[in-house]
């Protein structure tokens, strides 16, 4: 599968430190490091974060830690956003109870699309020109009691658009408010990584899951963008134990956005 990771060689000689990150709402923003030797420091040493933001399910009340370039490129934060072992992809984990943002009452490990090098969000049309996001991924873990992760969206404006969704074992591709529009397999297997693409144009968005075209859905809007991670669909309400070990986690391997 296509990937566009790109791997640091040995003699890093960066200090060896390890900053801690907890979901308390004091929660810092330290990045970790990699001792000293390691292929891979940083998930931007593995994935091209370039045009990328990250919102991570700590920080305050329905304001979360989000980390933006230059500083993304060299910032991790275990377990929440982490380069797997190996140094072949990043872990993306977001617990039942980590903070959320104002709009939504889940809480995320996710990445938004940005541009100018990752100065301005970005924000693009769906009549206009061709819009791909490519997205090598696996879903690694599931909340209790209420399975449901995110992981793969195009988003417009104040809500999402479609998004890849697994609840339980069965992997949904949405439209809108309809969480089961289109049942891509009904028994997806933690781990096994897949191909998620959106290709955006002429008031559509064809999603692809490896390959082959699975639905299309209808869009006339211009205020959207990509968006990937784990976006976990439980809080504490609904599932128990209300705690960091409770969360859903998503693998990436892949990432590319194109726009022509």
């Amino acid at each position: 599968m296509p990937s566009t990771r790109t791997l640091v060689l040995a003699g890093i000689t960066a200090a060896v430190s390890t900053a801690a990150f907890t979901l308390s709402a004091q929660a810092a923003t330290s990045p970790s490091y990699a001792p000293a030797g390691a292929r891979c420091a940083y998930p931007a040493d593995v994935l091209d974060l370039t045009n990328w933001k990250l919102t991570l399910p700590t920080g305050e009340d329905e304001d979360p830690t989000e980390i933006t370039q230059p500083k993304l490129a060299t910032f991790s934060a275990k377990p929440w956003f982490r380069v797997e072992d190996g140094c072949d992809a990043v872990l993306f984990r977001a617990a039942v109870n980590g903070v959320t943002t104002g709009g939504s009452s889940y809480p995320r490990a996710e990445l938004r699309e940005m541009t100018d090098n990752g100065a301005d969000e970005a924000e693009w049309s769906t009549t206009e020109g061709k819009h791909t996001l490519v997205v090598n991924e696996a879903f690694m873990a599931l909340p209790k009691e209420k399975p449901q992760v995110v992981g793969a969206q195009v988003h417009g404006g104040d809500d999402d658009v479609t998004v890849f969704r697994l609840d339980g074992k069965k992997l949904y591709i949405t439209d809108g408010d309809d969480s089961r529009h289109h049942l891509v397999t009904e028994n997806y297997k933690l781990g096994t990584e897949f191909e998620a693409k959106f290709v955006a144009q002429d008031g559509e968005i064809d999603v692809y899951y490896n390959g082959e075209l699975e639905t299309t859905i209808e869009h006339d809007g211009d205020t959207n963008y990509f968006k990937a991670g784990a976006y976990t669909q439980a809080n504490c309400d609904n599932s128990d134990p209300c705690s960091k070990g409770n969360y859903g986690e998503v693998r990436i391997s892949g990432i590319k956005v194109t726009h022509s």
